[in-house]
């Protein structure tokens, strides 16, 4: 009876680690965040797990995407980084919708020179949700930038 429970336990142990992430048995990628998000069926559960499988997932670590930001990517890293750097010149063009730092910041996303306006101008119009305060951290920063381009159609395709 020991080694039945102790082989339910190391069976159980990988799923239990991927919902300790805050990502449901799933784990993080598209299926969970984009195609199967909320799910509640265990089905739906199976579909998110095999579409993460499916290469998103690798993609959404890496970038720090997707929900798999706790991954520690580089990606995220790096545009964390750029947007801790360069905040206060962030918040000031962000504002206009125009410079040289959310220009920059674009091409650190992989923004293509085509959506860069329609960045630019999501940036203005979402300022408020994006700079709450003057206390506004870079996290904060990172975490509504991901928000606004989630909501954005054209931008969304940028988060993996």
């Amino acid at each position: 009876m020991k080694k039945l429970i102790v082989s339910a336990f190391i069976v159980s142990a990988p799923f239990t680690a991927m919902a300790a992430g805050g990502h449901g048995p799933a784990g993080c990628g598209l299926g969970t965040e984009v195609i199967f998000r909320g799910a509640d069926e265990w089905h739906e559960h199976v579909l998110a797990a095999t579409t993460n499988q499916s290469g998103s997932q690798t993609f959404a670590m890496t970038s720090g995407t997707l929900g798999c930001q706790d991954a520690n990517g580089p990606l995220k890293h790096g545009i964390a980084i750029f947007i801790d750097n360069n905040l206060d010149q962030l918040a000031a063009e962000s504002a206009t919708g125009e410079g040289e730092t959310i220009s920059a910041l674009a091409e650190l996303i992989g923004i293509n020179a085509l959506d860069q306006a329609n960045f630019k101008t999501a940036l203005k119009h979402n300022f408020d949700q994006i700079f709450t305060s003057i206390e506004t951290t870079s996290g904060n920063v990172y975490t509504a930038l991901v928000d606004v381009m989630r909501q954005n159609e054209t931008l969304a395709k940028y988060l993996g």
